[in-house]
């Protein structure tokens, strides 16, 4: 009997540790400084936007030929991060705790922008190119698998899923938002009115979309069906880079105008500049990415995606996934089991749980996964 509590007592520490990572994110931004020229940098703040650190340099962008940084996206199992430049037509591997180069990961001819892995394990990139504009797909370790879609999308630079896996697009130059099915599909202009030169684009956990209109200097918000709500906040220019706050829940955004990171609520009530105008050099801010950085230890779990949305009440299984596991069970921040989840449904719902960050953990014969994932109601 004591063997057990003592092995229980194992389990949550460990969990508790795991899952404290609300006091160990970092904020990664992507400062594309002049543009076409110089200079250009990653850097690194910690979550309450102090301390900030170069995580790559300028020097390091010239050196290796590429530049003008587009996305960040961090492999956690390689312990390697992905850095898109469109000076060079690049992708580069970098390593995951030092930034430093390691090699590159793909050459993209329409210029890489958007990078995002998807509910399949792979990794998804938008290209800038006018022509060559097509969205392409790589397996983690780098192999090309070709075009995903059968039409491009001009200056492509915002990328995202509905709840249904359908993607959607945005277009700077077109000023418009297309929409394709989970075979890559072209099906609809899902959005026409209401932006100007439109950057990120992001599904909130309602279905509701947001828009960050860097041409219009304001983020407009759009229902499931793409009909314009209104305004979502006027207090920021030059809008690119959004993500989810992981202990609040509100949302950072890249703040090109004054080179910021700025916090709003759900809202769109403006908070603070988490990140001030001009901390760490910053310029142009184009991408904003927050890593736990316990995931950077070896004890790390391997992260997947086996629901969708990531924030909301209700997820749609992965069963491509989930068909395979022993057991997927969710934790709060504190290490706490708060849910066990069938494996052989399709929609879990989570109402019943508090608006908040959980960590959903699964087990594969001696082999466990991780995802995050947000209750909002």
């Amino acid at each position: 009997m004591k063997t057990k509590a003592l092995f229980f007592l194992v389990v949550l520490l460990t969990l508790t540790f795991e899952f404290s990572a609300q006091n160990t994110h970092y904020i990664y931004v992507s400062d594309a400084g002049g543009f076409t020229s110089q200079p250009w940098q990653i850097l690194r703040y910690d979550l309450d936007g102090t301390n900030p650190q170069v995580y790559i340099s300028n020097q390091d962008f010239v050196a290796n030929g590429v530049g003008w940084p587009q996305d960040i996206l961090f492999l956690e199992d390689q312990n390697v991060v992905l850095i898109s430049c469109l000076v060079g037509n690049k992708i580069t591997k970098h390593d995951a705790d030092s930034g430093a180069y390691i090699d590159d990961f793909a050459t993209i001819p329409g210029g890489p922008t958007r990078m995002k892995i998807g509910t399949d394990d792979l990794i998804y990139v938008l290209q800038w190119s006018a022509t060559n504009n097509k969205v392409l797909r790589f397996q983690q370790d780098g192999t090309a698998l070709g075009e995903y879609t059968d039409v491009g999308v001009a200056r492509s630079i915002g990328m995202d899923w509905d709840n249904a896996g359908n993607m959607y697009i945005s277009s700077y130059s077109g000023s418009y938002v297309q929409k394709f099915d989970t075979n890559g599909m072209f099906m609809e202009e899902f959005i026409n009115t209401e932006l100007a030169g439109p950057t990120n684009i992001m599904f909130e956990g309602n279905g509701n979309l947001l828009a960050l209109n860097w041409s219009g200097n304001n983020v407009k918000r759009f229902d499931a069906s793409g009909n314009f709500l209104g305004t979502f906040t006027t207090s920021i220019t030059q809008p690119e880079g959004i993500t989810v706050h992981p202990v609040n829940d509100n949302y950072l955004i890249g703040n090109g105008g004054n080179g910021s990171v700025d916090m709003f609520q759900s809202d769109g009530t403006f908070v603070e500049s988490t990140i001030p105008s001009g901390s760490g050099g910053l310029m142009q801010p184009n991408a904003v990415v927050i890593r736990d950085a316990t995931l950077s230890t070896e004890s790390f779990i391997k992260p997947k995606v086996f629901v969708t949305p990531t924030f909301g009440s209700e997820f749609k299984l992965n069963t491509t996934e989930t068909q395979f596991l022993d057991s997927l069970e969710l934790y709060n921040t504190q290490g706490e089991k708060v849910a066990s989840l069938p494996l052989d449904v399709t929609i879990w719902n989570a109402d019943r749980l508090s608006e908040g960050l959980y960590i959903l953990t699964a087990t594969k014969g001696d082999s466990k996964f991780s995802q995050k994932i947000i209750v909002q109601k």
